[in-house]
This record gives structure tokens, sequence and C-alpha cells, in this order.
């Protein structure tokens, strides 16, 4: 059962989906030098926090392919954390299509996972998703 990799070109890249909260992220997957854009911009410039730059990079590290594949990503909604959380799972989607191989690896690191948490809806008779209009006796 040994599954043969895929063709990786300009006309066929390697497609992964990643989501977290509102954020989602298209992540392009091409032979390369390991050039990383977010939005047409460099990933150290897109994200300006060290973690969401590490958390960015972590799968390639995991998986030490930091510089086999180029990687364009298309990315939206939520905030600069989300956003990140949804490059990361976009891009380990990426490489487990572009190698089965590296699944163990990226499941023992948590990649493959999608967070569920969301935010809450507000209800109606209340100020927020938890809190509640002050309670008045008299």
């Amino acid at each position: 059962m040994s599954e043969v990799a895929p063709e990786i070109t300009k006309a066929e890249p390697i497609w992964g989906t990643g989501r977290r909260k509102t954020a989602v992220a298209r992540v392009r997957l091409l032979n390369g030098s390991g050039k990383l854009l977010v939005n047409g911009r460099e990933v150290d410039a897109f994200f300006t926090e060290d973690k969401d730059r590490l958390s960015v990079r972590s799968p390639l590290v995991a998986t030490d392919r930091l510089t086999t594949y180029d990687i364009f990503v298309n990315v939206g909604g939520g905030g600069p954390t989300g956003q990140a959380d949804a490059v990361k799972l976009g891009i380990a989607r990426a490489l487990k299509k572009a190698d089965a191989g590296l699944e163990a690896a990226l499941r023992a690191g948590g990649f493959m996972t999608r967070d569920p948490r969301m935010k809450e809806r507000k209800k109606y008779g209340q100020k927020g998703a938890r809190k509640r209009f002050q309670f008045s006796k008299r």
C-alpha cells in the first residue's frame, strides 16, 4: 500500500486550508527553496509577534522541511493569532498531502487538529454571551 507522492508544479500546486476562530488561510505549496509569503509579504513582515512567527513555521521545523518548499498563503478574517494558527493548520495539511509519511510527526506535534474554540454568541435578554443585565429586587 505504497502511496506515490503527487507531482508538485506551478500548474498543479498542493493546497491546504486552515481555519481558526473566524480566520481562514489558503496555503499553496510548491517545490522551492523555503520562501514563505503571507498575503504577498514575507512572514516576518506580516506577523509582528515572535510567537506567531514561530507558530507559522512550527510544522516545517517539526518535519525538517524549512528549505524544501515555497509556500504562498492568502489569509483573512480574525486577528493576528487566529490567522497564525489558521496558517499553521493549512501548512500542516498541505505537507501531509505532499508526503503522507509526515503525518505521524505532524499529528504528534498537534498540528493536524483544528482548534474548535469559537466566540460564543450573544443571547437575547442578556448583555453579552454570559453577562446579564443588572438585577434589581425593587
